[in-house]
């Protein structure tokens, strides 16, 4: 068996799903920056092949199915420390049994990714929720965002077709890259260029102000419950709202609290 160390992109994976079929049975599947020898397999660096990863995309297509393909791909999106292993078990049902695969549903593989594709979607629904942009100086819409999942790209669609006449940018702070969108185009690059002024503007100041004076009081403090909050809105999230980002740790949580 064989541990095979890619870099990090959907496409270092399917290679790693390649070599598997090509060369040798994958140990594990790991990024080359953390991985941890083994006593019991040797190990490869993969080179990211587009020929590679193109034959397999394909052949997940044509004899799995393109709901398949689609799962995969959410998958590696996921946080999972796991993902790789998971992605290739299922692959390997996938390529076994062909369509019927994906509906195995009491087939460990098949759990183990559902779930994993879940947790993708349900923190995609999150962020199309609690976005909240500033406007800057320059009047260019940001915000900023670490959601556990890199489901950055899933929310483009959304936002660009909601800001078509306005450009934005999204950050998510955990990976270091940012969504730019302007009249209904969006690209993801890595960062923000050094020189990038974050300035809000003064109106952003007062609205931001205005909002958070509004939030304060608009709670009904005799249906205040602040476990029914956390489940609507997780704490994980509130660095980044403008609503909750002036409460430091340790605030009293009853006191800001929106009546649920």
């Amino acid at each position: 068996m064989m541990d095979y160390l890619y870099d990090g992109t959907f496409e270092g994976i399917l290679n790693c799903v390649y070599h598997h079929y090509y060369t040798d049975r994958a140990g594990r599947i790991c990024l080359k920056e953390e991985y941890q020898p083994s006593l019991l397999n040797d190990f490869m660096e993969v080179e990211t092949d587009s020929a590679k990863a193109t034959l397999v995309y394909d052949a997940i297509e044509e004899k799995i199915s393109t709901y398949a393909l689609q799962t995969v791909y959410r998958a590696y999106l996921s946080n999972d420390p796991e993902k790789e292993m998971k992605i290739l078990r299922y692959l390997v049902l996938g390529f076994r049994d062909n369509y019927a695969a994906a509906h195995h549903r009491t087939d460990q593989a098949v759990f183990e990714m559902e779930t994993m594709v879940k947790k993708v979607r349900c923190e995609k629904e999150r962020m199309l929720q609690f976005v909240r942009f500033e406007v800057l100086a320059s009047n260019i819409l940001y915000a900023e965002i670490e959601p556990d999942n890199d489901v950055l790209e899933l929310i483009g669609d959304h936002f660009s077709d909601r800001f078509k006449n306005d450009p934005f940018i999204i950050r998510d702070v955990k990976r270091d890259k940012a969504m730019f969108a302007y009249e209904g185009h969006w690209y993801i690059s890595e960062g923000l260029p050094s020189d990038f002024d974050l300035t809000r503007s003064d109106d952003e100041i007062a609205y931001q102000h205005l909002w958070q004076t509004y939030f304060d009081h608009i709670a009904i403090k005799e249906r205040i419950n602040p476990g029914c909050q956390r489940n609507f809105m997780p704490a994980r999230y509130w660095k980044h709202l403008t609503e909750m980002k002036r409460k430091a740790p340790g605030y009293d949580a009853a006191i800001f609290t929106v009546g649920v």
